[in-house]
């Protein structure tokens, strides 16, 4: 049987500076046919970029949000958008192979035997740390960097925690604005230096990032606070530089620059788009 399913580009648009998509990524969306495009893809990009006569599909996600399509539904869209377009572009906020479902999607286009190409984005780990002035390997502050995933803290053993605490790596932790006080409690009891500089950097690139600089020991006492999202969460002296090396002029405004989706409050609405 011949394969009547057209390319799929699955393509990072980058934190939220619409400057920062790639130029190969730029070129993908004009000539797309069909853009899935996520939450916290810049609009302004799609408005820069897309042919006019693009048909544009939300496919946003939230955390804690009745709207946020499920990744079973995108799935699907995948295979049925590939089947009646000559090129569809998934666009994804940041990089697509960073704390992404890009393995469910990949998974999606073999099983259907539908070609693809992967186009690498800005992460929000360096989108973040550039724009807040914080280098995240300068030399004499770490050698490493690790990024790391804390939406659930319950899957962290003892081991893990006791590592993460004594490292003198930069950690960057994603999904982690909503446990930060409990995990600088975990961090704290597990032997990490209560004086250890930690940066909150929220809703990075944007014209109202906000940079939040404190300890560990200052988080963990704050407990729940409530970030805009997305936020990024960065650990390590290297956040002593943003003092020096910040440059990014924003507007001292707190509001959300993406589009927030509906609670979970009414399940049976939640589904209507």
């Amino acid at each position: 049987m011949t394969n009547t399913h057209h390319k799929v580009i699955l393509a990072g648009a980058g934190p939220g500076d619409p400057d920062l998509i790639t130029v190969r990524a730029a070129a993908a969306l004009r000539e797309a046919d069909i853009i899935l495009t996520d939450r916290l893809a810049n609009r302004e990009i799609i408005h820069r970029y897309a042919s006019p006569k693009a048909e544009v599909i939300e496919v946003g996600k939230q955390a804690g949000r009745s709207a946020s399509m499920p990744q079973s539904e995108i799935n699907e869209l995948l295979v049925s958008c590939s089947a009646r377009a000559r090129l569809v572009v998934r666009l994804k906020g940041g990089d697509v192979s960073i704390f992404s479902n890009i393995l469910d999607e990949l998974e999606t286009l073999r099983a259907h035997d539908i070609p693809y190409e992967i186009i690498p984005g800005i992460t929000a780990a360096s989108g973040a740390a550039a724009y807040a002035g914080i280098p995240l390997t300068a030399r004499d502050h770490a050698r490493g960097v690790r990024l790391l995933s804390f939406h659930e803290l319950d899957g962290v053993n003892d081991i893990t925690w006791n590592e993460l605490a004594r490292t003198s790596d930069t950690l960057v932790l994603y999904m982690a604005s909503r446990n930060l006080g409990t995990l600088c409690g975990k961090l704290l009891a597990a032997g990490a230096e209560g004086g250890r500089p930690l940066a909150l950097v929220e809703q990075a690139t944007t014209p109202v990032q906000k940079v939040y600089k404190s300890t560990i020991a200052e988080a963990a006492q704050h407990g729940a606070a409530s970030f805009l999202s997305p936020s990024l969460v960065i650990i390590g002296s290297v956040v002593d530089l943003h003092e020096r090396f910040h440059w990014y002029r924003n507007i001292d405004a707190r509001i959300s620059f993406f589009d927030q989706l509906p609670s979970r409050t009414n399940p049976e609405h939640a589904r209507r788009r």
